[in-house]
């Protein structure tokens, strides 16, 4: 008989794992949204609204052997998945995928995509009707952001504000240097090493005044607070051995199990494998635990497979509209052809629909 596999979470990672191993495996995928959150595309759908129509994704297509179960999953232990309203989804290897969260209108809060439609509508009228705008964090998402305020409404006035005294610290200076460069020339003021003191919200746009510590102060009809993720590890946190790291992910051993349960495995977001919280990282994660999972589904003893390792260097595509951006692909930094040919211009909206089956 097939291993019973219970996958938590319909994101990036738990999706594709889920139609990696539907054909060898008892696949039940357990999500609380009807519908893919695209991510990378919410960020453009700020400015355009009709993106949602691809952006919004409906599972009903994705799995053609597994199953779906749309509910909120209460706890986890070695026998599988208790649902909050009562039922068990018995498993003999149960995988959390549950990402992370983040501010408006960029990912839905649980099981709310028609909040999450109704929050891109009203954010979208607030910004059109807005003539200045601060964006505080200049992670990817803020720095997307402001290059696509600026592409598509370029009357706007944006200021881009960092606590970093650098745009991504974490890669080579160009990245950072060419992005600045190409952010100021389309018109937004780019602050940098400045915390904001004063944020009235971490998870939704208002307008409003910032006091940064360099002692200037911004007022915008409209603040978006970017600052970053945060996993969303509530089913990890009571698991014998579990232990937190960074922006609330849980640790991983090499084979990516977060607590001392043998056959329970945490993938993307949540699991902190020494990877950052990025879809690039997590097309690296989700391949080697289906190859993982497939094996052990055979017989094979988790310590006798290959560990889990880390990227040594990271990848990132930042695009500032569909047409301009860098981005830096392990060893070199890009421009604007490979940027946009690679992410900008299409947002992998094609890839992924076709691989939902829409």
């Amino acid at each position: 008989m097939k291993k019973r596999i219970a996958i938590v979470g319909g994101g990036f990672a738990g999706a594709e794992l889920a139609k990696s191993l539907e054909e060898k495996a008892d696949v039940t995928l357990i999500e609380q949204n009807t519908h893919f959150v695209h991510t990378p595309a919410m960020v453009r759908a700020t400015v355009d609204p009709s993106l949602l129509d691809r952006a919004l994704i409906p599972y009903e297509k994705l799995l053609k052997k597994g199953r779906i179960v749309h509910g909120r999953a209460q706890s986890v232990d070695a026998t599988g998945v208790t649902m909050d309203d009562g039922e068990q989804i018995e498993a003999d290897y149960t995988v959390i995928a549950t990402g992370s969260a983040y501010a408006a209108p960029f990912k839905a809060k649980d099981g709310e995509i028609d909040g999450l439609r109704a929050a891109n509508a009203q954010i979208n009228r607030k910004l059109r009707n807005a003539k200045t705008i601060a964006i505080v964090g200049a992670g990817a998402v803020g720095t997307e952001l402001a290059g696509e305020i600026k592409h598509a409404m370029p009357d706007k006035k944006v200021t881009l504000i960092s606590a970093d005294k650098t745009l991504f610290p974490g890669f080579p200076d160009k990245l950072g240097n060419q992005l600045g460069s190409k952010l100021r020339a389309a018109g937004v003021d780019v602050i940098l090493g400045a915390m904001a003191e004063n944020l009235k919200s971490l998870t939704e746009p208002y307008a409003g005044s910032l006091t940064l510590d360099n002692g200037q102060h911004v007022d915008a009809d409209l603040i978006f607070p970017v600052v970053g993720s945060r996993a969303r590890p509530e089913l990890l946190e009571s698991l014998p051995g579990a232990k937190k790291s960074s922006s609330n992910r849980i640790k991983v051993d090499q084979w990516m199990r977060p607590s001392d349960l043998p056959n329970v495995f945490a993938v993307g977001d949540v699991a902190d494998n020494g990877d950052p919280m990025t879809v690039v990282a997590i097309n690296r994660q989700e391949p080697w635990l289906s190859k993982t999972l497939l094996a052990l589904a055979k017989g094979a003893k988790v310590e006798n497979q290959r560990p889990y390792t880390a990227a040594n260097k990271s990848m990132i595509l930042i695009p500032l509209g569909p047409n301009i951006g860098n981005s830096f692909l392990a060893v070199a930094t890009v421009g604007n052809f490979l940027t946009r040919l690679f992410k900008g211009k299409d947002l992998f909206l094609t890839k992924y629909n076709n691989s939902f089956g829409r």
